[in-house]
């Protein structure tokens, strides 16, 4: 068996002895890290090494970054989403694996947010005049944000469509920035103006979806109040009032070997913990 985790760690440096402590604890045979917030000189790479883990990064100073930590060798085979040249932010990785079973391919992503979705009006200097961002029909502007969510959702099913021509066992991990249904999310009502939760976002999940990828969770769990995510402010853990935005989405060839898909909530509980909490799969692979 294969253990597959995503864990948006917001920070490695800031959640080394908790990010430690849950290598050793749960012991993945693959990690895929979001938001490491490090680039490749300030990275711990010796600690993280000294787990057992073969380490591949792609880092950013500051924000975003993208990791993979696997106990078997691994070769990368994608260091940025394709489809776009100037996209230079550390959002994607890709690396293959071999198992007894054959060929794993695994990618760690890291979705744009896209709040807010729409611009918001200009006000003049003397506050008496506000310069619309709204067409004469009514229909709002998708913010430079939003758009860039989105286009860059574009990129990945193209590229997600592609990786099923290999018939590999594939797996899209990580923190996709959106709520795919109402049953994903604590309160919908206080959502509904959310990049994570619009209509076009949960869309793009959804052909996603529709290509032949599976969410591995919802594969064995049906119920509500499943969540990887609880924001800091108004004791939104406390409460539990979350949302599942961290998602392993599974090709035919991974999916066929899905044996089971948990939230991990520890982690999630302990001092000085990351805002998300791991979530993984197990393949027999």
């Amino acid at each position: 068996m294969t253990k597959i985790a995503s864990f948006n760690v917001n920070s490695i440096r800031a959640r080394m002895p908790n990010v430690l402590a849950w290598l050793e604890e749960f012991g993945p045979d693959i990690a895929l890290l979001q938001e490491i917030k490090s680039t490749e000189e300030t990275f711990p790479r010796m600690e993280l090494e000294a787990a057992g883990y073969n380490i591949e990064i792609i880092g950013q100073k500051n924000y975003n970054g993208v990791a993979i930590f696997s106990k078997s060798p691994m070769e990368v085979a994608e260091t940025h989403l394709p489809g776009d040249d100037n996209d230079k932010e550390a959002r994607y990785i890709e690396a293959i694996t071999e198992t007894g079973a054959g060929v794993l391919r695994v990618a760690s992503i890291y979705l744009p947010n896209g709040n807010p979705i729409n611009p918001k009006p200009r006000s003049a200097s003397n506050n008496t005049e506000v310069i619309s961002n709204h067409p004469p029909d009514g229909n709002l502007i998708d913010s430079k944000y939003f758009k860039k969510k989105l286009d860059w959702m574009e990129r990945l099913l193209e590229h997600a469509q592609s990786l099923l021509t290999l018939e590999e066992a594939v797996v899209l991990g990580g923190d996709y920035n959106i709520i795919p249904q109402n049953e994903d999310c604590y309160d919908p009502e206080e959502w509904l103006h959310d990049a994570l939760f619009h209509r076009k976002s949960r869309g793009a999940f959804r052909r996603l979806c529709a290509l032949g990828y599976t969410d591995a969770f919802r594969t064995f769990h049906q119920q509500t109040g499943k969540y990887t995510f609880w924001d800091y402010t108004k004791r939104r853990w406390q409460k539990d009032e979350g949302i599942r935005i961290d998602h392993l989405m599974l090709s035919p060839q991974a999916a066929d070997r899905l044996r089971d898909c948990q939230i991990d909530r520890e982690p999630r509980a302990q001092q000085n913990a990351s805002d998300h909490t791991p979530i993984w799969c197990e393949l027999a692979l």
